[in-house]
C-alpha cells in the first residue's frame, strides 16, 4: 500500500486528505468495496493513534455519502493481524456497501 501511496503502483484513488487515501478494491467483496489507507505506514490498528483512526472512519463517512450509499447502509472493517483476517501489513479500513450485509460475517 505504500507503494499505492506514493504513486509507484496504479489505483483509482476515489478521496483523498492529508492523512488518507481512499481506493478501489481490486479483488471486490460486494459490489463497492473501497479500501481506506493511511498515507503513513502503520503496521496495525494495535499501532494508530486515535487521531489517524479518526481520520480513517470521516472518510469512510464522506466516501458513503459521495457513493450515495450513506443512507442504505454499509459496512467498515478493519482486520487486525493473522486470526483477524489481516493479510497486508498496513492499516486500511474496508467500506463495503451495495448488498445487504449478513451477520456473524466470518
Amino acid at each position: 500500500f505504500c507503494r499505492i501511496i506514493a504513486g509507484e503502483v496504479p489505483a483509482e484513488r476515489l478521496h483523498e486528505t492529508d492523512d488518507v487515501v481512499v481506493i478501489r478494491d481490486t479483488h471486490p467483496q460486494a459490489p463497492v468495496h473501497l479500501l481506506v489507507l493511511p498515507r503513513e505506514h502503520v503496521a496495525t490498528l494495535n499501532d494508530a493513534s486515535p487521531h489517524l483512526v479518526a481520520a480513517l472512519y470521516e472518510a469512510a463517512k464522506e466516501v458513503a455519502q459521495d457513493g450515495g450509499f450513506a443512507d442504505t447502509g454499509y459496512r467498515t472493517v478493519i482486520n487486525v493481524h493473522r486470526q483477524g483476517g489481516q493479510t497486508v501489513w498496513h492499516l486500511h479500513l474496508h467500506v463495503l456497501a451495495g448488498r445487504a450485509m449478513r451477520w456473524p460475517p466470518g
